[in-house]
């Protein structure tokens, strides 16, 4: 069973930059979907970041140019590189991968973006 184990969060003031690291258990040279999700206070969890078994990656409007996903095979391991942090950027941060179906869900790391 894949496990995902989210890290690197914190407190930032805006402007600031953070690093995500996504531990996997097992291989995930066979995962060809990586994503990165958040789910801030009162709000439905939402894709924030793709990358593909290629290399190929997507983002959601709200962070492009902002966050960058990228993923390590040799390491098990999918980042986030979160720069020009904003406070709606607040959330809890997870990933998974919804092929062919979402594993279970990591405990997530908390990013906060306040002065």
């Amino acid at each position: 069973q894949v496990q995902f184990v989210e890290s690197g969060g914190g407190l930032v003031q805006p402007g600031g930059s953070l690093r995500l690291s996504c531990a996997v258990s097992g291989s995930i040279f066979s995962i060809r979907i990586m994503d990165w999700y958040r789910q801030a206070p009162g709000k439905q969890r939402e894709l924030v970041a793709r990358i593909t078994g290629a290399g190929s990656t997507v983002s959601v409007d709200s962070v492009k140019g902002r966050f960058t996903i990228s993923r390590d095979n040799a390491k098990n391991t999918v980042y986030l590189q979160m720069n020009r942090l904003k406070p709606e950027d607040t959330a809890v941060y997870y990933c998974n991968s919804p092929v062919p179906s979402f594993r279970p869900w990591g405990q997530g790391t908390q990013v906060t973006v306040s002065s």
